[in-house]
């Protein structure tokens, strides 16, 4: 959704037939984790209960609100878009949504990240930067899914896409990677200068039980970031796979950050 409201919300240049193709994959998305919601209840007939017993003083109630007004948002959005292509809809009426788009796009990532940062207990999780890097590695994700679906899409023949507008994506692709990759070494650092258990932590992460994650990370992300900068390599197949490794690298962040922020015990 980021990828689609940006240029419509400060007037730029857009990337062509992707601009829909980026809405429709957000809601999909936006499904799967109003599904994984559900599934964290333990069954469909709780769903209820969220409503009649909410807390709003937890980040987790904040995410699902959000969660719904981004579902919803994408689908007026999508709607926007194809109304506007008709003339239904005035090009301001359409900014002025995509603007709000953006804004609950940031939050949804933002949100997400709070659930765990504001958990002081949990060495890895409690970090202002969280939120930041939620929202840099959505980027990575976002681009990279956008690239693979336009990619399929084109070459299945029901998107006209000049290959200008995939190489338009995975420069922006390269530097979300870049930045991403930014802040796990701000982080790192922070945790592990100290000493103490951010170091155990570090430690873990560099060669301890994660380290497979670990390196899998830093490795798919420096590879798919030399595939969007390097001009001989940017072919529909590679750009393909680069957003897929995209994709496995910020895979092998989560797992890093889920299951490493269980493994230094915070009680005797």
């Amino acid at each position: 959704l980021i990828i689609s409201s940006v240029p419509k919300a400060f007037g730029l240049k857009g990337f062509g037939g992707i601009s829909k193709v980026a809405v429709m994959t957000s809601i999909a998305a936006t499904v799967g984790a109003i599904g994984f919601v559900v599934v964290d209840m333990g069954q469909p007939l709780r769903v209820w209960e969220l409503f009649v017993y909410s807390n709003l003083g937890s980040p987790l109630m904040w995410d699902i609100i959000v969660l719904m007004v981004y579902l919803i948002l994408s689908c007026v959005y999508l709607w926007a878009q194809i109304a506007a292509e008709k003339g239904k809809v005035s090009h301001t009426a359409l900014r002025v949504i995509s603007v709000v788009a953006l804004v609950c796009a940031v939050l949804v990532h933002s949100v997400t990240a709070w659930i765990f940062g504001l958990q002081q207990g949990r060495e890895m999780w409690h970090t202002a930067l969280l939120a930041p890097w939620f929202v840099s590695s959505a980027l990575v994700c976002g681009t990279g899914l956008v690239i693979c679906v336009a990619a399929a899409l084109r070459r299945a023949g029901y998107l006209a896409l000049e290959q200008a507008y995939l190489v338009k994506l995975a420069k922006l692709l390269g530097a979300f990677l870049v930045v991403d990759l930014y802040f796990f070494g701000c982080d790192l650092l922070t945790e592990a200068f100290p000493g103490g258990e951010g170091l155990a932590v570090v430690d873990m992460l560099v060669s301890g039980p994660l380290a497979p994650f670990f390196w899998g990370e830093v490795v798919l992300s420096v590879a798919a970031a030399v595939v969007c900068f390097v001009p001989s390599l940017r072919t529909s197949p590679l750009l393909a796979l680069a957003g897929v490794a995209a994709i496995l690298a910020i895979l092998c962040k989560r797992v890093q950050l889920l299951v490493g922020g269980f493994q230094v015990a915070n009680i005797d």
